[in-house]
C-alpha cells in the first residue's frame, strides 16, 4: 500500500491510480477489499465511478455506430456525457442502499466506506457495456459480477461471514435478474414494434388521403388489439396466480 492510501489521502485524479484500481478489482477483489483505504473523502471514489462511465458510454456510443436508427445512434453519443452523471448519481443512492444493508447485518462501518465499496464494483461497467450487444448477457453477468463483488466486500471490508452474505446478496441478485430481465425484453419488444410501425408508414408522404387515412386505421385498430391481447393475458395470469 502507498503512503496515499496509508495516509487516507488521495490524488484527484491519476489515471495510474484508475488503471491499477481497475486491474485489482476486476482479477483479485479479494486482495482489493482487503486494503481499500476505508475514508479520505469522495472525490476519488467519485471520479473512478465518472470514469467507469464514461468509458462504458464510449463502448455504447462506438456500437451505436452501426445502426440504422438515427434516434439510437444520437442516443448513444449522448451517452458518453449522460453515463457518468447517471452513473455518480446512481452510486450515492445504491451506496445508501447497501449501507443500510451492511448496517442491518451488523457492520460497523460509515456511509463513505459503503460508498468507496460500491464505486470500486463500478470497474465492471465498461464490460457490461461491451457484453449488452447480446441480448441479456450484458444485465445477467453485471449483477452476478456486482453481486460476487459486494460478498468480498462483506466479508473483506465489513467483517461479515462470507455464508450470511451470499444468502443476503444473492436474494437481491434473484429479485434484481428478474426485474432487469423483464424490463430488457420489454423494451426490446417495444423497439421491435416501434420499427414494425416505421415499416408500415414507409411512403407515407406519396400516399393518397384515402390510402395515409386505411394505413392509420389499420395501425389503430392492431394497436387496439394488442392493448386488449396484453390485458387479457394480464388478467389470465391473476386468475391463475389465485387459484
Amino acid at each position: 500500500m502507498d503512503d496515499d492510501q496509508q495516509t487516507g489521502t488521495e490524488k484527484t485524479f491519476d489515471i495510474h491510480q484508475v488503471i491499477d484500481q481497475t486491474r485489482q478489482v476486476l482479477t483479485n477483489p479479494s486482495g482489493f477489499y482487503q486494503s481499500m483505504p476505508r475514508s479520505g473523502g469522495y472525490t476519488h471514489p467519485v471520479v473512478f465511478v465518472a470514469t467507469m462511465a464514461l468509458m462504458a458510454g464510449i463502448v455504447a456510443a462506438f456500437f451505436s455506430f452501426f445502426t440504422t436508427n438515427a434516434g439510437m445512434l444520437a442516443l448513444g453519443v449522448s451517452g458518453i456525457i449522460v453515463y457518468p452523471i447517471f452513473a455518480v448519481i446512481g452510486a450515492f443512492v445504491a451506496a445508501a442502499v447497501v449501507f443500510v444493508i451492511w448496517k442491518l447485518m451488523g457492520s460497523e462501518q460509515d456511509y463513505e466506506t459503503a460508498f468507496r465499496c460500491w464505486s470500486a464494483a463500478t470497474a465492471i461497467y465498461p464490460i457490461a457495456a461491451l457484453l449488452a450487444i447480446i441480448p441479456y448477457i450484458g444485465v445477467i453477468v453485471s449483477i452476478l459480477w456486482g453481486t460476487y463483488l459486494m460478498i468480498e466486500a462483506s466479508v473483506f471490508v465489513h467483517g461479515r461471514k462470507r455464508q450470511t452474505a451470499r444468502i443476503v446478496f444473492g436474494v437481491l441478485a434473484a429479485f434484481m435478474l428478474i426485474s432487469n430481465i423483464s424490463s430488457e425484453y420489454a423494451s426490446r419488444h417495444a423497439a421491435e414494434r416501434i420499427s414494425e410501425v416505421g415499416k408500415q408508414f414507409e411512403g407515407y408522404e406519396d400516399m393518397t388521403p384515402e390510402e395515409a387515412g386505411r394505413k392509420m386505421g389499420e395501425f389503430l385498430k392492431g394497436f387496439e388489439q394488442g392493448a386488449e391481447q396484453a390485458g387479457d393475458d394480464r388478467d389470465s395470469g391473476q386468475n391463475t396466480g389465485r387459484e
